[in-house]
């Protein structure tokens, strides 16, 4: 049906790259904080020569105040009603003490002050921005609107939004899909790269399921929706991360915490460092001087600065490599863990069954070929896993699959067709045998024994073969699980509901030594419960709805998305978008090098404050000096949180799981 579907003439822009997740990436002047402080740095700096120059004071004095409003408007402005809902804001406290510093004639050097915080306000603005990126470009992938067909056969081109459940949707050749649903008509090859990171178009026919974003090859669908765009694949990924940026991590929590009494504290020492030298005969400007320093060096902007950045930076770099994190708190726990639990299929395994063995029987007069050949052309009409199983293996034989008449097909029991001829029966070899055949069962017992799932072919009511069919490890398992170990300092435990034989095989292929198989949810549930009640902190890898329970009860969850349940995805605190198994432990290792940042970020934070704290009251710290040691050390904290984002940051954490 394929000719029916007339490719009409539409615009439409061309993707940069095929398949590729277009790339979103914010401007730093697109930032309304980027703005202000360029404004401020540029007023500045037109200011400072006229001044160090001599030039009369009407000449710079404007600039430094157009570099006072630019840079603190919206601090102060923040902080104003921070103090409305009775919290001391940092912000505030910056700016009062530039403009103290103006007040005794520090003129320049409230300006620098004003310079510098905004330029690191900046900053955390654009490590929160870049963040935000890596999560919303996901929604660029579906296009703005779609072509929906009409009862009498026309077409309209309505928002994807307007799209409702049972509506069909004509997708052109070069068009990405407009929404979840399943094709009703026509053949195409259709990149699913930036949604199931397949590096190869897969083939979709009628009754395939295809994704909204997803870029359609050289032929024309027909697709039913059946899912709102609000709720497609990409639509619910993105609400469980939108709020990466916003939550805040247990330690960031802590600092704020501090940060309200130390700021109170910090006031009222700038008081006392004001009132005690006066009282005592110091000169008030002198006084005035020393006190608006120590608040400015005393100030805790480079403690609350630490965490978030590196956080966000790591939460940012994972989601472009496919690893979208709920949170910073889910960025934080990851690096925590030491225990990992994983799921069998769809986690370990690809999640698809796949043809392993073909045994002809001795004489049958058939070959492997042959045996394939007969069986896939029986199995050709069937939707059932297996039989779509057998059917791929006989194409990559590249075999011709002859014409199928009178296909049957018997729920539990397998399907019968009339191929060349013969008749030929495909199925359970306990259900097609009715218990007799003696050699039949020994091959089907040895398939099963090595964690095959046994399929025999009849041929004229004669037993012709048997096949032996697998779920198949995924190629990075053995790697990961290696990995994981290497991390964490255990092997990880395999918890499947499959059975014990069949588990036990593909354990032993992963390297996993604790298998426990044939668990129902609450079973899975209770096994992370005894881990966790153990002391450990564990993490949990599935993909299914079985899974959800134990997913929701680890101390951090992982869904791989590719064939991941809803409730899985929802209820995982992040998502493999790209079903790389191998991202897991890269992401561990990530989320550990932004917990080493953040201390590293405390520790100079630290080392600073008390360092600058110390020259102003045992000796005569210079205001330019404490401005430029404080507000550098917040840049600083800021800059090394920012490392994380970098291409070679993945890189070396990936480097790290396999070492």
């Amino acid at each position: 049906m394929t000719s029916t579907l007339t490719p009409q003439p539409v615009e439409r822009a061309k993707p940069a790259r095929t398949g590729a997740a277009p790339r979103r990436r914010t401007r730093v002047l697109a930032l309304p904080e980027a703005r202000w402080a360029a404004a401020a740095t540029a007023f500045f700096l037109l200011a400072l020569p006229l001044q160090l120059t001599g030039a009369p004071a009407w000449t710079w004095g404007p600039l430094y105040a157009l570099s006072y409003v630019t840079g603190g408007w919206e601090p102060g402005w923040e902080g104003l009603k921070a103090l409305k809902e009775r919290t001391l804001d940092v912000d505030l406290l910056m700016v009062v003490a530039a403009l103290g510093a103006a007040s005794i004639g520090q003129v320049m050097d409230g300006a620098l002050l004003i310079v510098i915080f905004a330029t690191s306000g900046a900053l955390e603005a654009l490590a929160t921005a870049r963040t935000a990126d890596s999560v919303r470009g996901l929604l660029d992938l579906a296009p703005a609107t779609a072509t929906r067909l009409t009862p009498d056969g026309g077409e309209q081109t309505v928002p994807v939004e307007e799209l409702a459940v049972g509506d069909t949707v004509l997708v052109r050749p070069g068009e990405r899909v407009g929404a979840d649903g399943r094709v009703l008509d026509g053949a195409s090859d259709v990149d699913q790269a930036t949604i199931t990171g397949e590096p190869l178009p897969a083939a979709k026919e009628p009754g395939d399921e295809v994704f909204a974003g997803t870029l359609n090859g050289t032929g024309a669908l027909r697709v039913r929706v059946e899912r709102d765009a609000s709720d497609s694949v990409i639509a619910r990924i993105v609400r469980m991360v939108e709020e990466a940026s916003e939550t805040k991590a247990p330690t960031q929590l802590f600092i704020e915490k501090v940060e309200q009494r130390y700021s109170l504290g910090m006031v009222a020492a700038t008081l006392a460092v004001f009132l005690v030298p006066l009282a005592f005969g110091e000169q008030l400007t002198d006084a005035l001087l020393r006190a608006m320093t120590f608040m400015i060096v005393a100030s805790p902007c480079a403690v609350v600065l630490a965490t978030m950045p590196p956080l966000l930076s790591a939460i940012a770099n994972a989601g472009r490599h496919g690893v979208l994190v709920k949170s910073a708190v889910v960025m934080e726990r990851l690096g925590q863990v030491d225990a990992v639990a994983l799921d069998k299929t769809g986690t370990l395994t690809e999640g698809s069954p796949r043809v392993t063995d073909v045994r002809p029987l001795p004489g049958s007069g058939l070959d492997e070929a042959a045996l394939l050949t007969l069986a896939a052309a029986a199995e050709r009409p069937s939707e059932h896993p297996l039989a779509r199983a057998v059917v791929d293996a006989a194409r990559e034989r590249g075999l011709d699959l002859p014409a199928t008449e009178d296909f049957t097909s018997a729920p539990g029991v397998g399907v019968t067709a009339v191929v060349n001829g013969r008749g030929v029966a495909v199925g359970a070899p306990a259900r097609l045998l009715d218990g007799t055949g003696s050699t039949v069962t020994a091959v089907a017992e040895e398939l099963e024994e090595s964690g095959r799932t046994a399929v025999l072919v009849l041929v004229d009511g004669t037993p012709a073969g048997l096949l032996g069919i697998a779920d198949r490890l995924r190629p990075d398992a053995a790697a990961t699980v290696a990995a994981l170990t290497t991390l964490t300092g255990t092997a990880p435990t395999l918890l499947t509901g499959d059975n014990p034989r069949a588990a036990a095989h593909l354990a032993a292929e992963a390297g996993i030594d604790d298998v426990r198989a044939g668990l129902l949810p609450q079973d899975k549930l209770t096994a992370v419960q005894e881990m966790e009640r153990a002391g450990r902190k564990v993490l949990v890898v599935g993909d299914g709805v079985n899974d959800a329970p134990a997913l929701a009860a680890a101390h951090t969850g992982v869904a791989m998305g590719r064939a991941g349940s809803d409730l899985a995805l929802e209820t995982a605190d992040a998502v493999i978008v790209r079903d790389e198994l191998a991202a897991v432990p890269t992401t561990v290792a990530l989320s550990r090098r932004a917990r080493r940042l953040v201390v590293q970020n405390l520790v100079i934070a630290g080392v600073f404050i008390a360092g600058l704290v110390v020259w102003d009251l045992a000796g005569n710290l210079p205001l330019p000096l404490g401005v430029a040691g404080h507000e550098g050390s917040t840049v600083l904290v800021g800059l090394n949180g920012l490392r994380l984002l970098r291409e070679g940051a993945w890189q070396r954490a990936a480097a790290q799981g396999r070492d």
